[in-house]
């Protein structure tokens, strides 16, 4: 499935007449873990999309690789006492390890100080100045006394002179707050980095690329592309935005040592800057995959590029990339499609690899929680448009309600009951299921599953890749509700013929859920697979020419009647609230303060046991001392505080009937499906309020753990929750998302436990939480400030704001 590169012998190269993709992801820079916010801004993404354009059947490679050279490596070099070439092993290791362990299926990882590097490198700069695109221009540079050097920009820190922003701590080249990028003569009280000392501007020869020479055929390329490859629209403005400014001589060459050698007599002692030779590196990366790199690369006849970035690095590849080929005068691939990320910050802040804030690639590997969910959660907060919000409350609440509630929950129950022994089930043998197609209920699913499937495809193609996860578990939440209104442990006794449909239908839902997710979520689809026991070399296949679309929408057909599954198993195990405090806690600050932290605190256990006195066991028992009262540990009762929501057992149910109570005017008596063999039976003094047609065949919030109690001779099985207004004039019913499955249990992110069987009510557990249960400004239902959620979404209520639930 795309996991490992190909070996020598399987290397890809374009194929006439099919779709050949070329994917790169932005070449993370190897002077530091990368954290979560770096790999879902490149890795990641172009990762779910070369999955998902090899399950299409199209030709597609995916390049990728360190960003070795310039300033950043030669500073955390000096900060770690060993030369460049050192830190570049040490942290190629690291981040290659990240990524297996996310599963990014690179064709190849390379590195950008390669000779082959050099090479392309070298011959991109020749026929730049063979075309007379380079200049020769006296700079200003800051020059370190006390270091005895000129200084990079990164060498270099200050103020930033942009208005508005006054950001402190702004690199030479570009300030990290407000995104601008800077000469390093720009920032105001700079100072360098190595020794903190205030620099002094300098004269330095240097080379550079006449952008403006180049802005008509740059222009002419932009304006077509950016319409033909559908470009994001925070690309576009950022590109458009360096236009208007007016396109400026860019300096291509620095006084370091480390870095591409410039192959020019009168420059021997300088290196290209990184921002010239770091877009190179796709090229050259590809040439260590294959001696055939032009086929790709100089083919723009038949390949399609695309390239996944986060925003900062926008103006490269839209701007300057493209200028330095199109100066070359040669064949390029130019970038057809470029895809770009806001960014994604964490709790309070934002994610920072200098400042060491935020979960950081091994960290995550380091937590247990599995590869899987670390990926959908990424994926479903993807910054597409605007900044988003990793918190560890939201990554608990996708699990659980989501990942596990829907996702986990569908392919258990389908495939658990095709295990059960014949008698009850299946004997875990797929039955066959004549008439599916004349079957009302799936006949629907089957309609709206194709219309999914056309619509994650079109959103896939257009890499809006939140919006195809998003359509998949759509699917899901489909399948539940299928289910449930099947109600096929009725039809199991009662009409086997349609719930052998509603299995075989159900089971071929799930292996196209894990066709669709498998992009995502590849080591689940994996799992998936194994317990349907398919082969795991089956290709995981969304093929046009195998019919792979056309058959999802026939998804009893999709696996054969007489298949023997595999040992159902849970995909997803809950996240606890203890654990998420854990999580908080343990990455709270920065990477220093989190060292710090753990040294202060082996300090203070190393000081504890050494005041321990540790007994050989020979002390006598009267020489033991007595214990004193003191010494009595002191059990509390519990307080009201200790009482969780999560003692309550809230369903989402449906109103399969209801009518007056017999016996009393203002009384309802309904059928409420709560997801059990048998609908419950439940009362409610709603008579008053909500008219009778109104209370058919809709969804409720239900309280199922209740002791049933009689109401006017008629025993209610349950509540149905509803809000009223300060004066009680106005009641109406809590409603669940319409996507919301039958059955499922109503969440409260941030509490999680095993509800009671039924609640004592000597306890008062109901009436101590009750009190907290209200519909909050925007209508949203809530416990204090949390809100009842399910797999759809919220719980809210029609137009009784700060209302009572009851």
């Amino acid at each position: 499935m795309g996991d490992q590169a190909p070996s020598a012998a399987a290397k890809k190269l374009p194929i006439p007449g099919k779709r050949n993709i070329l994917i790169t992801s932005a070449l993370p820079y190897v002077n530091n873990v990368p954290h979560l916010g770096n790999i879902i801004g490149c890795v990641l993404s172009a990762d779910v999309f070369a999955r998902y354009c090899r399950n299409r059947g199209y030709n597609a490679v995916y390049i990728c690789g360190t960003d070795e050279y310039g300033t950043a490596t030669e500073t955390k070099a000096l900060e770690e006492k060993c030369s460049p070439k050192e830190i570049c092993d040490k942290y190629h290791a690291i981040h290659k390890e990240v990524y297996n362990w996310f599963n990014i299926s690179f064709d190849e990882f390379g590195r950008t100080s390669s000779p082959q590097q050099t090479e392309v490198c070298q011959a991109i700069f020749k026929k730049l100045l063979e075309n007379n695109w380079l200049s020769e221009n006296t700079m200003q540079q800051l020059y370190c006394g006390s270091c005895k050097r000129f200084l990079a920009d990164r060498l270099v820190e200050g103020n930033c002179p942009t208005p508005g922003c006054n950001y402190d701590s702004a690199r030479g080249d570009q300030c990290e707050k407000c995104g601008k990028l800077l000469n390093p003569t720009e920032l105001l009280e700079p100072r360098c980095k190595v020794c903190g000392n205030t620099p002094r501007i300098q004269d330095t020869n240097h080379l550079f690329l006449e952008l403006p020479l180049l802005k008509d055929k740059l222009e002419e390329y932009i304006n077509n592309m950016s319409v033909a490859g559908g470009w994001s629209q925070n690309a576009i403005q950022a590109t458009h935005a360096w236009l208007r400014e007016g396109l400026k001589q860019r300096c291509i060459t620095r006084d370091l040592k480390w870095g591409v050698p410039v192959p020019h007599e009168k420059f021997m002692d300088k290196v290209f800057y990184v921002w010239f030779d770091a877009p190179i590196g796709y090229v050259s990366i590809t040439s260590c995959y294959t001696p055939e790199w032009e086929k790709w690369w100089k083919n723009p006849e038949n390949v399609e590029l695309y390239q996944f970035m986060g925003k900062d690095n926008v103006p490269f590849h839209t701007v300057m990339f493209p200028s330095t080929l199109i100066g070359t005068a040669e064949n390029w691939t130019l970038m057809k499609t470029i895809s770009v990320t806001e960014y994604l910050n964490y709790e309070a802040g934002k994610f920072s690899k200098s400042k060491g804030v935020g979960v950081f690639g091994n960290d995550a590997k380091d937590t247990n929680i599995p590869v899987e969910v670390w990926r959908y959660y990424l994926l479903t907060n993807r910054p597409e448009v605007s900044d988003t919000l990793f918190t560890w409350t939201d990554l608990q609440a996708k699990l659980n309600s989501e990942l596990l509630s829907n996702l986990g929950n569908f392919i258990n129950r389908v495939l658990s009951f095709i295990a059960k022994d014949p008698g009850s089930g299946y004997g875990s043998i797929i039955p066959d299921a004549q008439g599916a197609e004349s079957h009302p209920l799936t006949k629907v699913l089957g309609e709206k599953v194709s219309s999914y499937v056309e619509q994650y495809i079109e959103a896939m193609e257009k890499v809006k890749l939140k919006q195809g996860l998003k359509i998949a578990m759509l699917i899901s939440g489909e399948g539940n509700a299928y289910l449930q209104e099947s109600q096929f442990w009725k039809l199991y006794k009662e009409d086997r013929p349609s719930c052998s449909v509603v299995m075989k239908t159900s089971v071929g839902i799930v292996y196209l859920l894990a066709c669709l997710l498998e992009p995502f979520m590849p080591s689940f689809s994996l799992e998936v697979l194994k317990q349907l026991n398919l082969p795991l070399e089956m290709q995981i296949s969304l093929s046009d020419e195998k019919g792979d679309v056309e058959r999802a929408k026939r998804p009893w057909e999709i696996i054969p009647a007489g298949h023997k599954i595999g040992t159902p198993a849970p995909l997803f195990r809950e996240l606890t609230d203890k654990e998420v405090e854990f999580f908080r806690e343990k990455f709270a600050g920065s990477q220093a303060d989190r060292i710090v932290k753990a040294e202060a605190e082996a300090k203070k256990l190393t000081e504890k046991l050494k005041g321990t006195n540790i007994s050989d066991g020979s002390t006598s028992k009267k020489d033991r001392p007595k214990k004193s009262a003191e010494a009595k540990p002191q059990v509390s009762a519990p307080a009201e505080a200790g009482i969780s929501i999560s003692r309550l057992d809230i369903r989402v149910g449906l109103i399969t009937k209801a009518q007056k109570h017999p016996d009393a005017d203002s009384l309802y008596v309904e059928e409420i499906d709560v997801g059990e063999a048998q609908p419950r039976t439940v009362v409610s003094g709603l008579v008053k309020y909500i008219p009778l047609e109104e209370m058919q065949n809709r969804k409720v919030c239900v309280l199922c753990n209740l002791k049933p109690a009689a109401m006017r001779g008629i025993k209610s099985q349950a509540m149905v929750l509803a809000a009223s207004n300060s004066d009680h004039t106005k009641v109406e019913l809590v409603e669940p998302p319409q996507g919301a499955v039958v059955g499922e249990r109503v969440t409260f992110p941030g509490f999680e436990g095993t509800p009671d069987e039924v609640l004592n009510p000597k306890k008062k557990v109901w009436e101590t939480l009750q009190v907290d249960l209200h519909s909050d400004k925007e209508l949203v239902a809530c416990y204090k400030d949390v809100p009842f959620t399910t797999s759809a979404g919220v719980c809210k209520v029609s137009s009784v704001p700060d209302g009572s639930i009851r």
